[in-house]
């Protein structure tokens, strides 16, 4: 079986960039484990931020000794006559090219082998440069009709799940993929890791109360939110899935791919190397314990 291995082990530990937009929290985690951890495999060269002032990077930088790589994406739609970050014109799309070909010029000096997208909120498509891991709120394993049912940005995988009776949620860390038009390829990619079941919590409500919220919602979706007990709902098992999901498989998800645990047969197969032997897998749940490879 011929391997095409994402990332090639070399002497030397890949290098990555970490990409947030605010908190930080998934960063933190990450980084905060990779200090705890005797044999590193990877190793950070750089925090980059799309928001400066609204954001935690410049404090995670100064505590963990990176440099801040740090473009305003507002601002940068500002300068160009722009109020909306949007990609939904052509004149939006175009900025987002801009915007995107000066972060590659500030990243160039770094040269990451890989990016780790922990928070990060715009599309962009240094995704196509290298590979660039994203945690995401939703189980991607989970299909309807042939695709994949829990996409979408911030709550919607999460809301999606409630709404379909599910009884827990999983956080999944994918290959992020390069977008085009309004970015609906980006969930698309391999699924290497994929987190224990999270219990959904609906604080007291009903499904049918629930369901009966979503029906009276206007449309569009207002800015700011809908502000309604079914989105603090879901912002709350969201919280609960970063802290139970995304801190459990994220950590040793990235650390398994910069090890060159992961690549893909020529059929296009994910495959785990596990003692020594290259499997075909559906993906790997990380939590408690050694991982377990989920076969095709």
């Amino acid at each position: 079986m011929k391997v095409r291995i994402f990332m090639e082990i070399s002497p030397a530990k890949p290098a990555a960039a970490l990409f947030m937009s605010g908190s930080g929290s998934n960063a933190e985690r990450l980084l905060s484990e990779l200090q705890k951890t005797s044999a590193p495999s990877w190793r950070p060269v750089a925090i980059v931020t799309d928001n400066p002032q609204g954001s935690r990077a410049a404090e995670l930088a100064k505590s963990y000794s990176l440099p801040l790589i740090a473009l305003d994406i507002r601002e940068f739609y500002r300068m160009r006559g722009e109020q909306k970050i949007s990609l939904a014109t052509e004149r939006g799309r175009e900025i987002r090219e801009e915007w995107t070909d000066e972060l590659r010029r500030l990243l160039q000096p770094f040269r990451p082998d890989f990016g780790i997208l922990a928070g990060f909120v715009p599309l962009c498509n240094i995704t196509g440069d290298f590979p660039c891991l994203n945690v995401h709120p939703g189980d991607l394993t989970v299909e309807k009709d042939g695709r994949r049912l829990l996409v979408g940005l911030n709550t919607i995988p999460v809301e999606a799940a409630i709404m379909s009776g599910f009884p827990a949620l999983r956080s999944s860390v994918i290959i992020a993929q390069p977008y085009s038009g309004s970015g609906g390829e980006m969930d698309s990619g391999q699924i290497i890791g994929l987190s224990p079941n999270v219990s959904i919590d609906l604080h007291g409500l009903s499904l049918d109360e629930l369901r009966e919220i979503s029906e009276k919602r206007p449309r569009p979706k207002p800015l700011g939110g809908y502000k309604d007990r079914l989105e603090e709902i879901a912002v709350a098992n969201q919280e609960c899935l970063k802290q139970n999901g995304d801190w459990l498989v994220f950590p040793p998800a990235v650390s398994d791919f910069a090890a060159g645990r992961f690549g893909e047969d020529e059929a296009g197969r994910l495959l785990y190397k596990q003692k020594n032997e290259w499997l075909p897998v559906k993906t790997v749940i990380y939590g408690d314990g050694e991982p377990q490879a989920v076969p095709l």
